[in-house]
C-alpha cells in the first residue's frame, strides 16, 4: 500500500514538473497551439522565452512565451471558444424546440387545409345546390383560423359569427325555401345581418365558439411559447461577457500557454468560479425556465379531449351539419321571422338547378381516420417528455461545461490561475448574481439587461400560459353570460397561492375598468380580455382559511362595460 502512495506521489510530481516547463528552454509547443489553432498570424511569436513586463492578464513572475499582441489574439478566441461551448451545450435542446415547434406549425397548417377540405365535401356531397357559393365563406373562415392560430389578433368570436352570418343567405336560399331565386343583394344582406338575433342555426354557433375559442387560444400559444423558447437559447448562445469575465476565461484556459503548459486544464473548482462568474446573469433564467415548462406541460395536458384542436378542427363539418339540418328543422319558424325582419321579397319562383335532397345521408364523404399513433396529442406528449429533461438547463449548466468540456478531471495536475497544482484551494461559489459578491475569480457588477428582457417574456408567456389553461378550463354559468374558473395553487415555483381567480371572457370594451375589490391585473389576448380576481391571504405562506369554503365560485357581470363581482 505504502509502495503504491508512493509510486503515486512520484508519477503526480512528474507530471507536475512537465506541466510547469520550469526549464523552458524554448516556445516551441505554444507557437505550434497558437499556428494550429490558427489564432493569430506566426509573424512575431517569440522563438525563445521572454519577460512579460507588457502583458495585462498572463502576467508570470517567470519568463513567458507571450506578447502583448498575442494576449490580445488570446482574448479574442478565448471568448468564440466559449461560446461555441454554450452553442454545443444547447445545440440539442434548441434542435428539439425549432424541430417540434416547425412540426407543431405545419400539423395545424395541414389539419386547418383538412377541416376546410372536409366541409367542402360536406357541401359538395350533401347540399350540393350551395357548394360553389358556400366556397368563399369557407376559405375565408379557415384563412382566418390559420391567421389566429399564427399570431394574428382577430376575435375568435367574430370570425364564428361572420361565417354563421355568411352562410345563412345562402342555406334560407337553397335549404329553408328552396327553389326560389333572384334574391337582391340588399334583401340577401338582410338576411345577413340577421342571423345574430334570429338564431336559425341554434346554439351551433356558440358550441363552435367555445370550442374553436378555447382550442384555437392554447394552440397559439403553445406555438408562441415555443418559438420564446427557441429565442431564449439564442439569446444565451450569443450572451455578450464582460471585460472582466474575458480576462478570466483568458487567465483560464491561455495563460499556461504563456509558461509552456499547452496540455494543463483548469482545477474543478477554478472552473466553476470562472464559468458561474460569466454566467451568473444566464443562471437567472434558471426559475423561471424550469416554470416556463412547467407552464408548457400544464397547457399540453389541457389541450385534449373536447378542446384539442385536431378534434375540433377535424369535426367542425359535423357540427356545420348540424347547423344546417337545424336551420331546416326549423325552416317555416325562421321564415317567419325573416319576413318580420326584411320583408317579403318578390322573386321569381323556379327550381333551382342540381337540387338534391338536403336530409340525405352523407353519401360518399370519405373521410380518412387518422392513426391513432400520429394524433397531435400523442406527438405533444412525447415532445414534452423530452422537453421535461431540460427543465434544470439553465441551473445546471456552469458545471456542465466544466464537467463535461472545460476542466481536469479530479486526481489529476491542474492549472490554478497561476500555476499547476494538486488542487484549488479558494472557496467555490454558487450559481447567480447575489453569489458572486465572494467569487475569487470573476467580479460580477449588477445584472445584464438582455437577461432581464428575456426574463421578462418569460415572465409574460407563462402567464399567458396559465390564464389560457384558466380559460380552456372554464365553467359556463347558465344564463350569466360569463365564465368562472375557481383555482387553489398550492404548486411550487409560485409565489403566494390564491383562493380564488375568476375569469370572464367578454368582448373588449375601449374603457373597461375592475371593481375595488378586484385585484387590478388583466391581460389581454387579441379580442378577448382574461380578467383575474384574486383574494391572497396576509402572509402568502399561510395555508388558506380552514373557514373559506372551496372550490369558491363568484358570479361576475358584465354591465356596460365594467367589470363587477358579486
Amino acid at each position: 500500500m505504502g509502495r503504491q502512495s508512493l509510486h503515486s506521489g512520484i508519477l503526480l510530481l512528474a507530471a507536475l514538473v512537465s506541466l510547469k516547463g520550469e526549464k523552458l528552454p524554448n516556445c516551441e509547443d505554444a507557437r505550434k497551439v497558437f499556428q494550429l489553432r490558427q489564432i493569430g498570424p506566426a509573424k512575431g511569436l517569440p522563438e525563445t522565452p521572454r519577460a512579460g513586463a507588457d502583458l495585462q492578464v498572463c502576467t508570470s513572475k517567470n519568463l513567458t512565451c507571450c506578447t502583448k499582441k498575442m494576449e490580445e489574439r488570446y482574448q479574442i478566441v478565448v471568448k468564440q471558444d466559449i461560446q461555441q461551448v454554450l452553442q454545443t451545450s444547447s445545440s440539442t435542446l434548441k434542435f428539439l424546440i425549432s424541430h417540434n415547434a416547425a412540426a407543431f406549425q405545419e400539423t395545424f397548417e395541414m389539419l386547418i387545409r383538412q377541416a376546410e377540405n372536409y366541409t367542402s365535401m360536406l357541401f359538395c356531397n350533401t347540399y350540393r345546390n350551395m357548394a360553389v357559393e358556400a366556397a368563399t365563406a369557407l376559405q375565408e373562415f379557415f384563412t382566418d383560423v390559420g391567421l389566429f392560430v399564427f399570431g394574428i389578433d382577430i376575435s375568435t368570436e367574430e370570425l364564428v359569427n361572420r361565417f354563421f352570418d355568411t352562410l345563412f343567405p345562402l342555406v334560407y336560399n337553397h335549404l329553408i325555401n328552396p327553389g326560389l331565386t333572384d334574391i337582391s343583394l340588399e334583401y340577401s344582406e338582410c338576411i345577413r345581418m340577421s342571423q345574430r338575433d334570429i338564431s336559425p342555426f341554434g346554439n351551433v354557433p356558440k358550441i363552435v365558439m367555445g370550442q374553436m375559442g378555447r382550442s384555437l387560444l392554447s394552440s397559439r400559444t403553445f406555438l408562441q411559447a415555443l418559438n420564446l423558447g427557441i429565442e431564449v437559447i439564442n439569446t444565451t448562445d450569443h450572451l455578450q461577457f464582460s471585460k472582466d469575465c474575458s480576462r478570466a476565461l483568458l487567465r483560464m484556459q491561455y495563460c499556461p500557454h504563456c509558461q509552456g503548459m499547452t496540455l494543463s486544464k483548469p482545477c474543478m473548482g477554478y472552473c466553476l468560479n470562472v464559468i458561474r462568474g460569466c454566467l451568473a446573469n444566464m443562471a437567472e433564467i434558471d426559475l423561471h425556465w424550469r416554470r416556463y415548462i412547467q407552464s408548457l406541460e400544464e397547457l399540453s395536458s389541457a389541450m385534449h379531449g373536447t378542446y384539442d384542436i385536431e378534434h375540433v378542427l377535424l369535426n367542425f363539418h359535423s357540427l356545420v351539419n348540424d347547423a344546417l339540418t337545424q336551420a331546416s328543422i326549423n325552416g317555416p319558424k325562421v321564415t317567419e321571422q325573416v319576413n318580420k325582419i326584411c320583408g317579403h321579397p318578390v322573386r321569381k319562383t323556379t327550381l333551382s338547378p342540381g337540387y338534391s335532397d338536403q336530409n340525405k345521408d352523407n353519401q360518399g364523404m370519405k373521410m380518412s381516420a387518422r392513426d391513432n399513433e400520429e394524433t397531435l396529442a400523442n406527438r405533444r406528449k412525447e415532445f414534452m417528455k423530452s422537453l421535461r429533461l431540460y427543465k434544470t438547463f439553465y441551473g445546471g449548466l456552469a458545471d456542465q461545461l466544466c464537467i463535461n468540456e472545460l476542466a481536469a478531471a479530479d486526481g489529476l495536475a491542474c492549472w490554478n490561475g497561476e500555476d499547476v497544482v494538486r488542487s484549488y484551494t479558494h472557496r467555490v461559489v454558487g450559481n447567480g448574481v447575489k453569489a458572486q459578491s465572494v467569487n475569487p475569480e470573476v467580479k460580477v457588477k449588477g445584472t445584464d439587461p438582455v437577461i432581464n428582457q428575456i426574463i421578462d417574456k418569460l415572465k409574460h408567456i407563462i402567464q399567458v400560459s396559465f390564464l389560457c389553461v384558466l380559460y380552456v378550463k372554464a365553467i359556463t354559468i347558465p344564463g350569466s353570460g360569463c365564465e368562472v374558473f375557481y383555482f387553489t395553487d398550492n404548486r411550487e415555483g409560485w409565489k403566494c397561492w390564491e383562493i380564488c381567480i375568476i375569469l370572464a371572457t367578454v368582448h373588449l370594451y375601449p374603457n373597461i375598468t375592475l371593481s375595488s375589490g378586484a385585484k387590478k391585473s388583466y391581460h389581454v389576448i387579441g379580442e378577448t380580455a382574461l380578467y383575474r380576481t384574486c383574494f391572497d391571504p396576509p402572509e402568502c405562506t399561510a395555508p388558506p382559511p380552514r373557514s373559506t369554503a372551496l372550490p369558491c365560485y363568484i358570479r361576475i357581470h358584465v354591465i356596460s362595460g365594467h367589470v363587477i363581482s358579486g
